[in-house]
């Protein structure tokens, strides 16, 4: 009987086993209904990282994660993609620069290098901005760019090693769970037969919420589109730029392996699950590039490179972790909200802190369980993206 089951194969759950493993716990099977790594959310990231967040515990795992991926090479033998090129979020008017300074001071306090900065500053960071209607912003060195597919990938390779089993095509159909209170999951039905386990980890991301269902658990977990937009390669920016995101609605974007990388939040329609790419969200994207990123003016869009992707968001938008309701062996590591790729380093490790340990210790997650929405407790943030 595996000592941890993980269901979900993608960057977060290959950081559990990974975690789990590197702490002698070498029992430990991964399940995953695609036939390979990186065909889930994981392979459809774009690969920001960023500490600048409004909430203690969000800039404390984007820190917790950094220091993780600056170990890459060493404790995973691979390459995280981490480059500092920064984040630079404009600011359209002075309201939005208010509510930037309003955060700043937490942010530093916890050791975020943010600065606030003017045009001029603007310019020198990115001068391929148009200037008009931009009040000035906040920057952060640290903050910047990383390889979800060389994580997810180092991260099983890493595990493997270890002994951590991943099965692939292998779909989870139900729960078998005992019904004293606490009640405990005794089996994981899937479509390969019934596992027995002494721990199971739900790490299916944006199916979260279905998943727990098939426990008889609510999981406050819902996908929700986002698409992105690629240019044919050009060299009108540099692979250096740092991301750049515009306050007044979310639009941003960066440069990616020759490619500028096009990004605007849309409102969700049709079928939630659908991580399939909506031509009616172009227009719009290339409309606000093309009037704030004069350079791109002339650039085409490569159609055909168009995708989508979900992410798995929470009603508060911070991660869910901890055991689920009324059962004491189903770790959840789930509603990460479009920051999971960034913060799975971390969270791995707090996950397989608390299944081997009892609790997280690396930092304070409690405000990150599972019940603070029964509990009416839902973390409040201004929101940046």
């Amino acid at each position: 009987m595996p000592e941890v089951v993980v269901v979900g194969g993608g960057v977060m759950g290959a950081s559990v086993a990974w975690h789990l493993a590197a702490r002698g716990c070498r029992d430990v099977l991964v399940v995953d209904r695609a036939a390979a790594p990186g065909e889930g959310s994981t392979g459809r990231a774009t690969g920001g990282f960023r500490a600048q967040f409004a909430t203690p515990v969000n800039i404390r795992l984007s820190l917790l994660s950094r220091e993780k991926l600056l170990r890459f090479p060493e404790e995973i033998g691979g390459d995280s993609g981490y480059r500092p090129y920064g984040y630079l979020f404009l600011a359209g008017d002075e309201e939005q620069m208010a509510a930037l300074r309003s955060i700043r001071p937490l942010q530093q306090s916890l050791g975020v290098p943010v600065e606030e900065i003017g045009l001029e500053d603007v310019r020198r960071l990115n001068p391929a901005v148009r200037l008009d209607g931009i009040a000035g912003g906040s920057f952060c060195p640290i903050d910047g760019f990383i390889r979800p597919l060389n994580i997810l990938n180092g991260y099983v390779e890493a595990a493997r090693r270890l002994g951590v089993r991943f099965d692939f095509g292998v779909e989870v159909t139900g729960f078998a769970v005992a019904k004293r209170l606490p009640g405990r999951v005794t089996h994981v039905q899937t479509t390969a037969g019934p596992i027995a386990a002494r721990h199971v980890v739900n790490a299916a991301g944006a199916w979260a919420g279905l998943l727990g269902q098939l426990a008889g658990v609510e999981i406050p977990v819902s996908p929700l589109r986002r698409q992105v937009a690629p240019t044919v390669p050009t060299d009108a920016l540099p692979e250096e730029m740092p991301m750049t995101i515009f306050l007044e609605d979310g639009f941003h974007l960066r440069v990616r392996d020759g490619r500028v990388l096009l990004l605007w939040p849309q409102p969700p329609t049709g079928d939630p699950f659908d991580a399939g790419f909506d031509e009616s969200w172009l227009p719009g994207v290339l409309e606000r590039a093309r009037a704030r990123i004069p350079a791109l003016q002339d650039v085409p869009v490569d159609r055909a490179g168009c995708w989508g992707g979900l992410y798995e968001m929470s009603p508060d938008q911070h991660a869910i972790l901890g055991l689920a309701s009324r059962l004491d062996n189903l770790w959840l590591i789930n509603g990460s909200s479009g920051h999971g790729v960034m913060h799975s380093p971390a969270l791995g490790q707090l996950v397989a802190e608390m299944i081997l340990d009892g609790k997280a210790s690396a930092i304070d997650v409690h405000s990150l369980r599972p019940s603070r929405f029964a509990e009416g407790e839902p973390i409040p943030e201004f929101h940046l993206l």
